[in-house]
Parts: structure tokens; C-alpha cells; sequence
């Protein structure tokens, strides 16, 4: 007989209602993506009324996740940039330096004197005042040199020492440290950028690396590629630099290991400072917007545990000097340092917004870039194109839908107006589950779609058929429907678990739109799976028990 337990009732059901709240909020796109951008925006410390009133657009007892939409549908920017890794040598070589000079002097009595001599970026030369001690002299700059940290580079060092002219080390960093380096750079620009763009609230970016040094982001949404690259190359370098002198002229000539650099907030005034910073923002752990104690705003910072004994240590021996911090080599203030500061944790105090120190925190939250971006390819896709897309993926689906529709209902009657209620359900779980997961719609996306709605009727089609053989044989309604569901389950299972491993197979080795057009394709049949056999059969069996027909007709 027909007959389904009350408690399975209700879990359909349940299933049904659930999905189709969670696909609730894409019939409202605009709406709730204003909400949730402005609740983001007040979680980050934004909190205007604007912001309030949209974020109160959308209730926070209902679900708020959306399918998002993918660079061809929504429009935004795509970026080819390549990292330029050798300006990280030269960083290398300055952060070197301080330790080589500490090293060389401890051997004075033997090589005498030393000067830094003018070099190349990614080399550092210095001349003794005794070459008779030059081989304890590179002895000792060798000793200081550490095993690369590659598989390829195994037994190799990070720096290699030579003599030059009889009196000057040369030091470079070795072949197996620069590709090591090179490769840690593009790992560092890429996790970087991704966790910038992340932390502006974009949705769903690609961004991935793409031979040696290049790296490929296309992010929907975005206005235009310069608003992109604004986001991306905002470099955020945080350092701690000793103070050697401030005055008006930027033409000054430092001394060798120092630079000049302007005030942010002080107009004509520039510093002189130390090239070789005390700590960098690579040790930072955390930067929060908050205010000073005067009640303007600022941006406090921690550091980490080699950072904060290394700060703590400067303010220790340093009381009454001058310290600047320096953001994208500008000078945001210069305070003296009035006491030792042990904790590792401080404040940046000028002249900001709150949305500026916000802004600012977030930066130095996502870290600087490792080294500089050329762009060599940008292009910006309007919302017009991502629009037309969506018109013309909305009218297939509308036909594909509206034709299968009308086949159902002429071809099965009542059981195909219930197909057709079950389809419509099936749409509405499928675009659930996609807002659940996260998922990004594509062009292709939408054609797994159209494709999912043409064969969300299949299981339908056999099952229908197959009561239809079963009452040939006059075995009365109520039988004939369930051996129908019965004996038409192992090819509905069977043609649905073979077209959801391709799905599978394209999720796994494709890329981009073909996991796009695979995602919608395997959740379509596991939505349509569902509502065939259980939704229909569940209508059905409501019908007959209300009406208890002695014949049907499929």
C-alpha cells in the first residue's frame, strides 16, 4: 500500500521550506548585498546611520548568503601582474648589513678598520683597512651564512663572499638563495594580495600564480582595473627607523646606510634616517583602529616575540631619542621616546580619519608587499556585459523551463502538474544549496542550470512510464504507482550517479567556468534525485489518500 511514515512527511517538507529560504535572499540580490556589505562595514568600525538603515534593509533573523556572481556575470577586473623579485635582494642586503658590520668589527685588531663601500643593489662591499687580514676577514662573513632551506638547494649557502681589489669583500646572495627567494617572494605577493582584497569584502576573487613569477586576479565587482591595482599595490610598508637628523632641504646627501624621507603631516620638513630599520612590519601581529589619548583617531599595533624583545631593546637604550615610524617611506610622526616599552605594543598617532585609521589597520593587517607589481595586462569588463549575460542566461532558462512545463503537463496530466511543482522546488533547492556553499555563478554555471532543468524531469518521465506499464497489468492504482517508484528507482539512480561522477571528474581536473558548469551540474541531479523521488511521491500519496480515485490516468 501507499504509505509514508509522518516523520519522513515532515523531513520533506522541512527539507523543502529550508532550501527555499536559503535561496530566498537571491530573489532580493541588491537589497541584501547592501545589508551585508554595510554590516561588514560596521563590524570594521564604520558605524554611520547610513550604514545602519542598510543594513537594517534585510532582516538578521533570515538567511543573508548569497550565489555569487562570477566576473562574467557581475563584471570587474582582471590583472596579469608580474613580481618584481629582484628588488627583494636589495632589501636583503640592507637587512644584512648591520650583521656583517657587528662581525667585522669584532676582528678590528686583525683587519682594521672598515667602510662601506657604494654597490650594486643586490651586493654589499666593504673595504678594510688591512688586507693582510682579508682571508680571517671573509672567514668570518662566511661563517655567518646559513643553509638554504629548499630541496633543490640542499648543502648550498644563502650568501657568498669574495675578495675584490685586495682590500674589499664583496657580498652576494647565491644563485640556490636567489631562486629560494624568488619563490617565497611570488608565495608571499600572492597570499598577501589575496588576504588584501579579502579584507576590502570582495566576493569570491581568483587569484592564483601562474608560471614563475606572475600572478593572475580577476575580481567581480570591482568598478574598473585602477580601482584593482589601487587595492593591490597599496604597499603598506611599515618600519622602525632610528633618526639621524630633520630638516627642510630633500636634497640632502645622507651618509652611506641612511636616506632621506618627508613627513606625512609636517610640509617642507624631511628626516634623514637609518636605511636599516630596528623592526619592519613583517613582525607585526595585529593593527586595530582605535584613539589616542587626546580622542583622536589612531591606530594601535603588537608586535611579535622577536619584534617586541628587539623594540623593547632600542626603547631601552635609546630614552630621549627620536624614533620614526615609516609608512611607504613617508614619515608619519617621530616621537622621542620617553621610557623603555617592553610589551612589544604601541601607537601610530597623525593626522587621520577614522575611516583612515581604519583603512590603515586593515593594511597593516594584510602586510606589505615582499616586492613590486608590474602590470602587463588589465582589463575591465562593465556591468552592461555581465547584465546582458544574465538577460540571455534568464531567458533560456525561462524557456527551457516554461517548455518542459508545458511537455510534463500534457503528457502526464495531473502527475505532470506535480512534476512541474516539483521541478520549480527543485530550482529553488538548487539555488539554496549553491547560496549555502558559496558558490560562484558563471556563464557556465547557468548553462548547468538549463541543462539541470532538461533533465530534472528524466526520473519523472520513468517513473510515470513505468506506472503506466503497471497498470496494463490490473493490478489497481494504489499498487500500480508503487511498484512504479519501485522498479523505476535502480535506472533513476543509475543514470544520475553516472552524469554525477563526469560532474565530479570536471570539478577535479577542470578549472575556472568548466567547475563552475560542473558545480550547478552536480547539484542540480542531487536537488532533482531528491524531489523526484521523494517530493512527487509525497504529493501523490497526499492526492490519492484525499481522493482514493478507483482508476488514474498517466
Amino acid at each position: 500500500m501507499l504509505q509514508i511514515d509522518s516523520w519522513k512527511r515532515v523531513l520533506i517538507w522541512a527539507v523543502c521550506v529550508i532550501g527555499l529560504l536559503m535561496a530566498l535572499p537571491n530573489a532580493f540580490y541588491t537589497r541584501v548585498e547592501q545589508s551585508n556589505d554595510a554590516k561588514a562595514a560596521i563590524e570594521l568600525g564604520i558605524d554611520t546611520p547610513e550604514m545602519q538603515a542598510e543594513a537594517a534593509a534585510w532582516p538578521n533573523w533570515l538567511p543573508s548568503s548569497l550565489v555569487n556572481l562570477g566576473l562574467d556575470l557581475r563584471g570587474g577586473a582582471h590583472l596579469l601582474a608580474e613580481v618584481q623579485v629582484e628588488e627583494v635582494y636589495e632589501s636583503r642586503m640592507e637587512a644584512m648589513w648591520p650583521e656583517i658590520r657587528d662581525a667585522l668589527r669584532d676582528e678590528r685588531a686583525t683587519i682594521g678598520t672598515i667602510r662601506k663601500q657604494p654597490s650594486a643593489p643586490d651586493e654589499i662591499r666593504v673595504k678594510i683597512s688591512q688586507p693582510e687580514g682579508m682571508p680571517r676577514a671573509l672567514e668570518v662573513v662566511r661563517g655567518l651564512a646559513r643553509q638554504v632551506q629548499t630541496l633543490t638547494g640542499v648543502g648550498a649557502t644563502d650568501i657568498e663572499a669574495r675578495a675584490a681589489d685586495g682590500d674589499t669583500i664583496v657580498v652576494q646572495l647565491s644563485e640556490a638563495e636567489k631562486l629560494a627567494s624568488d619563490d617565497r617572494t611570488v608565495r608571499q605577493a600572492l597570499e598577501i594580495i589575496r588576504r588584501r582584497i579579502d579584507e576590502v569584502g570582495t566576493r569570491e576573487p581568483t587569484i592564483q600564480r601562474q608560471g614563475a613569477d606572475r600572478i593572475l586576479i580577476q575580481v567581480p565587482g570591482i568598478g574598473s582595473a585602477g580601482e584593482l591595482k589601487e587595492i593591490i599595490g597599496t604597499t603598506a610598508q611599515l618600519t622602525f627607523n632610528p633618526v639621524v637628523g630633520r630638516g627642510s632641504n630633500p636634497d640632502a646627501s645622507p651618509g652611506v646606510g641612511e636616506k632621506v624621507v618627508p613627513s606625512i603631516d609636517e610640509d617642507g620638513v624631511y628626516y634623514t634616517l637609518e636605511s636599516a630599520p630596528v623592526v619592519t612590519g613583517e613582525e607585526l601581529v595585529d593593527a586595530q583602529p582605535s584613539f589616542d589619548q587626546n580622542g583622536r583617531p589612531a591606530v594601535s599595533f603588537r608586535f611579535n616575540t622577536s619584534g617586541a624583545r628587539k623594540f623593547g631593546d632600542y626603547t631601552l637604550e635609546n630614552i630621549g631619542a627620536p624614533f620614526a615610524i615609516v609608512l611607504d617611506d613617508e614619515v608619519i610622526s617621530a616621537p622621542v621616546i620617553q621610557s623603555h616599552i617592553p610589551g612589544g605594543s604601541g601607537i601610530i598617532t597623525g593626522d587621520f580619519t577614522v575611516e583612515e585609521s581604519t583603512n590603515l589597520a586593515v593594511l597593516l593587517r594584510a602586510g606589505a608587499l615582499p616586492a613590486g607589481l608590474e602590470f602587463l595586462e588589465e582589463r575591465t569588463i562593465g556591468p552592461e556585459l555581465g547584465q546582458d549575460s544574465i538577460d540571455a542566461g534568464k531567458v533560456a532558462t525561462i524557456v527551457a523551463f516554461v517548455a518542459v512545463l508545458v511537455f510534463m503537463a500534457l503528457s502526464y496530466g495531473l502527475f505532470g502538474i506535480f512534476a512541474n511543482i516539483a521541478l520549480i522546488l527543485n530550482v529553488g533547492l538548487l539555488f539554496g544549496l549553491l547560496s549555502l556553499i558559496g558558490a560562484t555563478l558563471t556563464l557556465p554555471g547557468i548553462a548547468g542550470i538549463v541543462l539541470t532543468v532538461g533533465m530534472a524531469v528524466d526520473a519523472n518521465v520513468l517513473i510515470f512510464e513505468r506506472i503506466r506499464e503497471e497498470l496494463k497489468s490490473a493490478k489497481g492504482p494504489a499498487r500500480a504507482i508503487e511498484l512504479g517508484y519501485e522498479r523505476a528507482l535502480s535506472a533513476i539512480l543509475d543514470a544520475n550517479v553516472t552524469t554525477f561522477i563526469t560532474a565530479v571528474i570536471l570539478f577535479a581536473m577542470g578549472s575556472g567556468p568548466v567547475r563552475g558548469f560542473s558545480i550547478t551540474l552536480g547539484l542540480g541531479i542531487l536537488t532533482s534525485v531528491f524531489t523526484a523521488i521523494f517530493v512527487t511521491r509525497l504529493m501523490i500519496v497526499m492526492w490519492f489518500e484525499r481522493r482514493r480515485p478507483k482508476t488514474i490516468e498517466v
